[in-house]
């Protein structure tokens, strides 16, 4: 019976259900449901990534114990009614722009949220309030698709969230992978959604890159701003640091990008 269901949900490309949905079509006891599912879950036809959330494991991903999170995540967003999006160092890697592969995976939201661990599937949620105005682009997969930050907004948090992104060396060798598909004027809107502090410091980078169009549009912009001066590295002492006049940016650490 419950197989049946399950197959019936494959047939249709789907692969994520609620444990409410299932409550709903079966004339069952919850504690007989929930105790049915746990038994498939054990035998490894069912992943539990959220409370009350399933995902269905074909074969092929038993092994690692999860579906690929961005084919459960849109769903699970969905689930929960929240906004979110693919940023960070996961939207970079859509973007061919990695340079190595990130071992969590990285989804903005408009609503704090703890990481999920799902067999070997790690997922990393990014706390910004204004998620929902940020912009995106969708990508297929093989579960349908899947919400993604524009190159543009992707460089911005990257900046932005840059303890979560393996520190600024990685960063600036990311933005230099990322820079060929940032449009310069998208990327002034993005900065109108971003703090002032994260467009310095992207400005100051993208100069270092000698991605000078790039960089004086928003240094155009940033004359509007009237920017404060803000440390390069968040958290660190900037004693000591020369400032950069045209971005009010303290150097206060060396910035080494692999190119």
């Amino acid at each position: 019976m419950y197989m049946k269901i399950i197959d019936e949900f494959a047939a249709q490309g789907r692969f994520c259900f609620s444990f409410a949905e299932m409550v709903k079509r079966l004339d069952a006891s919850p504690v007989a449901i929930k105790s049915a599912l746990n038994r498939l879950k054990k035998k490894g036809v069912l992943a539990l990534p959220y409370q009350e959330f399933y995902v269905i494991l074909p074969p092929e991903h038993r092994a690692r114990g999860c579906l690929p999170p961005q084919q459960f995540i849109p769903d699970l967003m969905e689930y929960l009614g929240e906004a979110y999006y693919v940023g960070l160092l996961s939207a970079a890697e859509f973007h061919g722009a990695a340079h190595h592969r990130p071992q969590v995976f990285q989804v903005v939201v408009a609503k704090a949220r703890r990481p999920i661990e799902c067999g070997q599937v790690r997922v990393e949620f990014v706390f910004r309030k204004n998620a929902a105005s940020i912009p995106t682009e969708p990508r297929n997969t093989t579960a349908g698709t899947v919400k993604i930050s524009t190159p543009e907004a992707t460089a911005i948090d990257l900046v932005g969230y840059v303890r979560r992104c393996a520190g600024l060396d990685n960063v600036a060798t990311v933005l230099a992978e990322l820079s060929e598909k940032i449009d310069v004027g998208r990327l002034v809107e993005v900065a109108q959604h971003s703090p002032i502090a994260w467009v310095q410091r992207l400005g100051y980078l993208l100069e270092l890159l000698e991605e000078h169009d790039k960089a004086d549009l928003l240094a155009d912009y940033l004359k509007t701003c009237h920017p404060m001066p803000t440390p390069l590295e968040p958290g660190t002492s900037i004693k000591g640091a020369k400032k950069n006049s045209r971005w009010q940016v303290f150097i206060n650490t060396d910035v080494e990008p692999e190119l």
